[in-house]
């Protein structure tokens, strides 16, 4: 059966039930000994794909982004653990590899919900943090694509987008910060520029679960060179990499810039030029778009 042909409605039935045993079934379920946490556009989808292929790798049950450290908190342990396999799964994973297995999730927001990493830190102690990067410049105008096609961003133009932007995230972050309850749907769907400021994020998140937990990669790389990438995440991770490489989504390694208005370009590549020179200290290089 093709489960993109299943009504919505159904589906919703087939996952509340799937939850309800797997809540009852969470102590005997695996926790994540990594995450995808980011950025947003940046290719996380991709990485997801390649690292579920891997054979010593059991992926989130229902869907690749729980969002539990960040929208869904308040639900407890007990409902995230439910979106994982069981742990019977993983001794067969150990059986035949001879490796522990690890399971995993991607959610791209993650890097921005002000209270995510501290949770993170404090309920998966010792999990490791995936994050992708990409051109900021480029990042932000197919976000504003992404929501407008997804009905989260009335404003269909990028520039009027950017000029709302700030009014939208008035306090939103301090908002986040001081109270576990509170959301916002700017914060999380309509932060065009802020989300290219990759080194605060990361910055922020070191604070809490410790620089040597989080690999940066940037996603020009990974699609340009993908069994490159992909060996060097693994080994991050304790995945074996003699296992072989699975099909890659390949993209050229200098992809045709977007029809952005040339004036907001240059504003943005502006911006952003701080933040890609703190982002050096992170790849160890400058930044591939940044390259001549």
């Amino acid at each position: 059966m093709d489960v993109r042909k299943v009504p919505a409605p159904v589906k919703r039935v087939v996952h509340l039930g799937t939850r309800s045993y797997g809540r009852l079934t969470a102590p005997g379920r695996m926790t994540p000994s990594f995450l995808i946490c980011g950025g947003q556009r940046c290719g996380t989808t991709s990485l997801y794909r390649a690292l579920s292929a891997h054979p010593a790798v059991l992926k989130a049950v229902l869907h690749k982004g729980v969002h539990y450290f960040d929208v869904s908190y308040d639900r407890g342990m007990s409902w995230y653990k439910a979106h994982f396999p069981l742990q019977r799964q993983a001794d067969k994973v150990r059986e035949r590899y001879g490796v522990p297995a690890q399971t995993f999730e991607s959610s791209p927001y993650y890097m921005y919900h002000p209270q995510a990493a501290a949770r993170i830190a404090a309920d998966l102690p010792g999990a490791k943090l995936v994050v992708l990067v990409r051109d900021p410049v480029e990042r932000a105008y197919s976000q504003h694509h992404h929501e407008v096609a997804r009905g989260f961003e009335p404003e269909r133009d990028f520039g009027n987008a950017l000029a709302l932007e700030p009014a939208r995230l008035h306090r939103q972050e301090d908002r986040l910060a001081a109270d576990p309850a509170y959301y916002s749907f700017a914060h999380q769907h309509q932060a065009y520029r802020a989300r290219g400021e990759y080194a605060r994020y990361l910055s922020v998140m070191a604070q809490h679960v410790g620089r040597e937990r989080i690999h940066v990669v940037e996603s020009e790389r990974f699609f340009s060179r993908p069994e490159q990438v992909y060996d060097e995440v693994c080994a991050f991770l304790g995945l074996p990499i003699n296992l072989g490489h699975p099909p890659f989504e390949r993209h050229n390694a200098r992809p045709r810039k977007s029809d952005m208005d040339p004036g907001i370009r240059r504003e943005l590549a502006s911006h952003y030029a701080s933040h890609d020179e703190a982002l050096m200290t992170w790849l160890g290089r400058v930044p591939v778009w940044r390259e001549a």
